[in-house]
């Protein structure tokens, strides 16, 4: 039997085949906790929020449908979780240290000592922008969904998703400009 795609496994799940979710947790799990404790700064709740969106997905699983991307509507629900958890605008965020990046998925403990400043110089940056920024360029560019996916889960068109990553990596750009941060190629 092959491998089953996430979309085939969540139509499983819709049908009562409850015991497919394990799959998908087992799956995506680590890549949303990511998601979640790099928008957070909050392990703990981090972990919280992750089971609350499997629970979630077990819940509104009637929701997802065939021509649904699975994706797409786990980081729906995941920012749907966010907001409940008024993980909203007024949140602090600090920069993460090379432990929790590593907890957070990241591999900071291989990298040579110029990679771990680049990406402490980076969260510090991220640190800085606004939370709408900080989200759309984790999407895009931590978590590599396309500008569709994108599009889904935050509910706006597929240009408005391209010009608010363009936008974001704009104010990224004048960041490390202000800031004298040096940007390596």
């Amino acid at each position: 039997m092959g491998i089953l795609s996430d979309n085939a496994l969540m139509l499983q799940v819709k049908a009562g085949d409850l015991e497919r979710m394990s799959l998908l947790f087992e799956r995506h799990h680590k890549t949303l906790f990511g998601f979640l404790f790099h928008l957070t700064q909050r392990r703990e709740a981090s972990e919280d929020m992750v089971q609350t969106v499997f629970y979630r997905m077990l819940k509104y699983r009637n929701s997802f449908t065939v021509g649904s991307n699975f994706s797409g509507w786990m980081y729906h629900i995941a920012r749907n979780v966010l907001k409940d958890e008024n993980f909203g605008l007024y949140s602090r965020y600090d920069p993460i240290s090379a432990h929790e990046e590593q907890l957070a998925g990241g591999n900071l403990a291989d990298d040579d000592l110029e990679k771990k400043q680049s990406r402490q110089q980076l969260y510090a940056a991220m640190a800085i922008l606004s939370e709408g920024d900080r989200e759309i360029l984790m999407l895009n560019r931590v978590r590599e969904l396309n500008y569709p996916e994108i599009s889904d889960i935050m509910g706006i068109s597929q240009g408005a998703a391209r010009v608010r990553v363009s936008r974001a990596i704009e104010e990224l750009k004048k960041i490390f400009i202000k800031k004298g941060i040096k940007r390596d190629s």
